[in-house]
């Protein structure tokens, strides 16, 4: 899935995704986008692991940038988030968010997003589902 255009649009401007110090990457697959991040000051715990939310927030941004890949001129947005994290990862370390398409509707798009540390080892799963919408100057 090429991503390039999204990757433009989100480095030109503050966002969350930029925050955390999120990065997408293109892939030879239409059904798969991916995610970089490097786990610092940005988006650890107090405690130097990787918080949970930034995880969440991994997960659906990844989903976010592959359903407007999908899409070009619509508004994607998260509308359901649910993940379980299994492992703790430690500051310094950078986690692959590899998100799969479950469902392509014209409306709504299911995700499902594995996030993983550098040696592979799961650290959380989570689906996400997005909500497909036509800018308020474009018709449906």
């Amino acid at each position: 899935m090429n991503v390039d255009h999204i990757r433009k649009i989100i480095e030109s401007q503050p966002n969350l995704s930029t925050a955390l110090g999120m990065q997408f990457i293109s892939t030879p697959d239409d059904d798969l986008c991916m995610a970089t991040m490097k786990v610092d000051e940005r988006n650890r715990q107090p405690f130097g692991f990787l918080s949970g939310g930034a995880s969440l927030a991994l997960a659906e941004n990844v989903a976010g940038v592959g359903s407007s890949a999908l899409c070009p001129g619509k508004i994607c947005v998260g509308i359901s988030v649910s993940g379980s994290h299994v492992k703790a990862v430690e500051e310094g370390d950078t986690v692959t968010a590899l998100a799969h398409l479950v469902q392509k509707g014209r409306k709504l798009h299911v995700w499902n997003v594995e996030v993983n540390n550098s040696a592979g080892e799961l650290i959380s799963i989570v689906t996400v589902t997005n909500y497909v919408i036509s800018p308020k100057n474009q018709s449906k």
